[in-house]
């Protein structure tokens, strides 16, 4: 089994949380809970490691996706040790370190400001989180591997009242869409590509 992203949010902010409610198949996470995401390869392993980490903590998984190459879990509890716990357990059912993920790698990022109403609509249409209106200013993340994107949005919430409006944290690249004024993005995507860049692993080459 191949580690290809690890990420423990200490504080999950009430946004992102309230998109994991939305889109999440399992147990829902509550505001400010501590939370796992974790990508592997295969894909189909992910089941043999959400076992572990859920007989090991009282952890409650609120997604699991098996998706063609990779497999990702996304676990919380109140208490952050549980969640580091939970991530021992997963690494040694897999003989590997925390440090043999991989780095993120930021694939494109974009800031496109005074948006038109019919792009708004086209982007309101697709998010399953808050909207943006006509006027706002967008932010486009796409980051390798997917997983990390949970850690980007975390952190740009935290850096800025944005309105996130969809995240995807597993596949081929993860992907993030922000709202906000502005220098409400400017904060968010300088705090979200920060927190990226800060992430230490095996080298991601493009």
């Amino acid at each position: 089994m191949e580690l290809r992203a690890l990420t423990v949010l200490d504080s999950l902010q009430p946004q992102l949380t309230g998109f994991l409610q939305t889109v999440c198949a399992g147990f829902m996470p509550k505001e400010y809970e501590a939370a796992a995401f974790i990508e592997i390869a295969p894909g189909i392993a992910i089941n043999q490691l959400t076992d572990a980490a859920l007989k090991a903590t009282t952890c409650r998984p609120g997604m699991q996706i098996v998706e063609r190459a990779y497999g990702m879990l996304e676990l919380h509890e109140g208490d952050k040790g549980q969640v580091e716990a939970a991530v021992d357990a997963i690494t040694t059912q897999m003989g590997v370190r925390r440090e043999d993920r991989l780095k993120a790698r930021i694939v494109s990022s974009q800031i496109i400001t005074g948006i038109d109403g019919h792009q708004s609509q086209l982007i309101n249409r697709m998010r399953h989180g808050d909207m943006i209106v006509a006027g706002q200013t967008l932010y486009i993340l796409e980051v390798h591997p997917a997983a990390y994107a949970a850690l980007a949005a975390n952190e740009a919430e935290k850096a800025a009242p944005i309105h996130l409006l969809e995240m995807i944290a597993f596949g081929a690249f993860g992907r993030l869409w922000l709202g906000g004024s502005e220098a409400e993005i400017a904060a968010a995507a300088a705090a979200a590509e920060g927190a990226l860049k800060g992430i230490t692993g095996r080298d991601n080459p493009g």
